[in-house]
């Protein structure tokens, strides 16, 4: 019964142990979300302002950038998958993947051939062990990535969309990421980058400030009066690119703060599940110590009979 004992007090003291690590990775997760959610606010202006260019530009321009043509007959498309560096993200990067094996077999249906890129260890890992192939990957920044690693990512898959002969080079670009709903749902989605589709309107000028734009007639929205140096078709091979590798920032920080939400929810309950344990052990501990006071008073008893009955 003793040894039964100090089996349970070692075990509610291992919980204990481990309930205080997952408690704490749940609280800085929780702090996490917070920034990345900061650092994807932080990008809508910019977002707003290239994506005004950018209609502006194409509205004053004909559009024949390879970025936005159609390709006739596409032989191979670019996946970019988005997963974790680590684990201890419940089934975040695992999502991801199923997300990415579905676009697979859509293109391959379509007669494409995925290529795959890899962000994350996670996926990397996958990937080597079933013995797929990778074209390239990146790992080291999927909880805190930063302009400069989307930055990396847009100029290899742009040099390869662009600049490989024909058979080798990508046709299409696809992004599998993790979209970041709130702290409890995140949702894997999937948006094709190349070739973009950029929306031409006809620019209202005749209210508004010029600078901010404003509400012509019918309440339709005025955009700022820009121009164009040196021209309206430079200024839009330009901004294509910049675009690219601003959808790449987006795509990295919702997934950022995703695998933080997931984490926070996957440590919480593993901080519940300690809890747990250490209450079943405790009450295994007292019935053990119950058990053992009993049968101690069963002896005691017995033993007083015995010397009773001797007498």
């Amino acid at each position: 019964m003793g040894a039964q004992q100090r089996i349970f007090r070692q075990r509610i003291r291992d919980t204990q142990s481990t309930k205080k690590i997952t408690r704490a990775m749940e609280l800085i997760a929780s702090s996490r979300i917070v920034k990345a959610q900061a650092a994807v606010k932080a990008t809508e202006p910019y977002a707003l302002a290239l994506r005004e260019a950018l209609t502006l530009a194409a509205s004053n321009a004909k559009v024949t950038h390879p970025l936005v043509n159609e390709v006739e007959n596409p032989q191979r498309a670019a996946i970019v998958l988005i997963t974790a560096d680590r684990g201890l993200a419940g089934a975040y990067s695992s999502n991801a993947i199923k997300e990415a094996e579905r676009l697979a077999k859509r293109l391959r249906d379509r007669g494409l051939t995925p290529v795959n890129y890899i962000v994350g260890r996670k996926g990397v890992s996958f990937y080597k062990f079933r013995e797929r192939p990778i074209e390239t990957s990146w790992v080291g920044f999927s909880d805190n990535p930063k302009y400069d690693d989307a930055k990396k990512i847009a100029a290899r898959l742009l040099h390869d969309f662009v600049e490989l002969p024909e058979g080798e080079r990508v046709d299409e670009i696809h992004i599998v990421y993790t979209h970041f709903v709130n702290r409890v749902v995140q949702d894997a989605q999937v948006i094709r980058v190349v070739p973009l589709e950029v929306v031409e309107e006809v620019v209202d000028t005749s209210s508004g400030d010029g600078i901010h734009g404003g509400e012509g007639k019918g309440g339709k929205p005025v955009w700022p009066l820009y121009d164009f140096e040196p021209d309206a078709e430079t200024t839009l091979d330009a901004l294509l690119p910049r675009l690219i590798e601003h959808l790449m920032h987006v795509a990295l920080l919702e997934s950022a703060a995703s695998e933080h939400a997931a984490r926070q929810r996957a440590m919480k309950s593993a901080t519940d599940n300690a809890e747990d344990l250490i209450k079943r052990y405790t009450r295994q501990a007292n019935q053990a110590r119950q058990a053992e006071i009993t049968q101690e008073i069963s002896e005691i008893v017995g033993g007083a009979d015995a010397l009773s009955s001797a007498n």
